[in-house]
């Protein structure tokens, strides 16, 4: 992936722009629409509104930003439409930021990492595994933009005067296939800077949005999510929460409330809204048929089984060490496993978690001379107490890729392929019939 090194350089002279995101309504996102801000409204309908039952309680936002000080900014990307056309387009594609102490923070945290499968890139982990330090914001993006992605958060943390000689950004990616134009490598230096710059707490978008916007997930249109959990007093009152970029797995698969939900479901085939001359071929070689609007479909075939990625960040206020977040990423699998990944062969499924807590404890490269600090007295978590974290992460993993499922829009991309939406109707009717739905 090559990065565009003059966009980063030039990058250095811009003012940022305001982030938009891609308006989140009922039906097909289409190029054009109008933008809105990147707060959720309160009219969104997420997993718990259509009565899917989940474990645990969570934070008020229900969201990452429940952990204190933690940020979240996107950058959408929509245009064009009709046949592929490498480097032209359609685009549909973006970037998320994670800021784990907001835009003005600007010391380490600890972190660990670990990939359920390695089929997959986020930068920046050797430093982590060795250190276990965190001294950039988080990036997510399509395969091909990881590198000018990257580039752009170094520009960026020199223009926001960050101490240090030198960084390693952390910057990770999903494969935003067949929707999105990803060798065209449409993002650009200053997209990464828009998320960035427009990184904020409170409430957030899901589903198309950010590097989530052409994704696929567990056979339908998939993308960004979010969750929390709140731990009981006796458990320390901590916060942990995590943020999902979900493009993996098929709908055959998919789990929710322990139900395959899709096997009971009438789906049609991957389809397209229309045909072209030659004709767009499925995963089996076949030419995909137009879509019937009067009835659901699956995206399962679009490309090849297991062909896709997930990205997890969790974050978590409670006193951590880096030995510690790493067993905290780990348990990301679990939470998974609920709703039915396998973590296959073609799948990068790579997390990261990252403690608020211990502020100013080790800055790793951004430590400044003369270097007099004295060794730092940290907190950390006895390992008795880790239960109650493991299975907040299990949970909020869990809630996180069905809020993205939930939230995301029946979306048309490159060559006319169009990923349908999880049908909200049918899912509850099959939870019904369960005795699963809640009231």
């Amino acid at each position: 992936m090559r990065a565009r090194l003059m966009a980063v350089c030039c990058v250095l002279n811009m003012g940022s722009l305001a982030l938009t995101a891609q308006t989140e309504t009922s039906g097909v996102t289409r190029p054009g629409m109008t933008t809105t801000p990147i707060v959720r409204s309160d009219a969104e309908t997420r997993a718990r509104d259509l009565g899917v039952p989940f474990d645990g309680t969570p934070g008020p936002l229900n969201a990452i930003t429940d952990v204190a000080g933690v940020e979240v900014g996107y950058k959408t990307l929509i245009s064009g439409e009709g046949r592929l056309v490498v480097g032209k387009g359609p685009v549909r594609t973006g970037v998320t930021a994670v800021l784990p102490r907001g835009k003005r923070g600007t010391k380490s945290t600890f972190a660990g990492y670990f990939a359920g499968n390695g089929n997959g890139d986020m930068t920046g982990t050797h430093w982590i595994e060795e250190s276990g330090l965190l001294e950039t914001p988080i990036l997510i993006t399509n395969t091909g933009s990881v590198g000018v992605v990257r580039d752009a958060a170094v520009a960026w943390m020199v223009q926001q005067k960050r101490t240090g000689y030198f960084w390693y950004p952390v910057t990770a990616e999903t494969a935003d296939v067949p929707l999105n134009d990803i060798k065209g490598q449409h993002v650009t230096a200053q997209d990464a800077w828009d998320a960035l710059n427009s990184a904020t707490s409170g409430p957030l978008l899901e589903g198309n949005v950010g590097g989530g916007t052409g994704m696929i997930c567990n056979g339908f249109k998939g993308g960004t999510g979010t969750s929390s959990r709140r731990l009981s007093a006796a458990e320390g009152g901590y916060t942990v929460g995590v943020l999902v970029q979900c493009n993996y797995g098929g709908s055959q698969q998919l789990r929710v409330a322990g139900i395959a939900v899709a096997r009971e479901m009438k789906l049609q085939r991957p389809c397209v809204e229309k045909l072209l001359d030659p004709p767009v071929l499925g995963w089996d070689g076949k030419p995909a048929p137009v879509c019937d609007p009067k009835m659901a479909a699956t995206a399962d075939g679009v490309r090849a089984p297991e062909e896709g990625s997930i990205i997890v960040i969790v974050a978590t206020d409670a006193p951590l060490t880096p030995d510690q977040l790493k067993r905290l990423a780990r348990r990301v699998s679990v939470g998974l496993g609920r709703v039915g990944a396998i973590e296959g062969n073609e799948s990068g499924d790579i997390f990261l978690a990252f403690s608020t807590a211990n502020a100013g404890a080790d800055e790793g490269n951004s430590a400044q001379p003369p270097f007099t600090d004295q060794n730092a007295t940290i907190q950390r978590m006895q390992s008795w107490k880790m239960d109650a974290m493991f299975t907040a992460v299990v949970q909020a993993t869990e809630e996180s890729v069905i809020n993205t499922l939930v939230a995301a829009k029946t979306m048309v991309g490159a060559d006319y392929w169009t990923i349908p939406a999880l049908p909200h109707d049918q899912l509850q009717q099959v939870l019904r019939k369960h005795a699963l739905l809640q009231p």
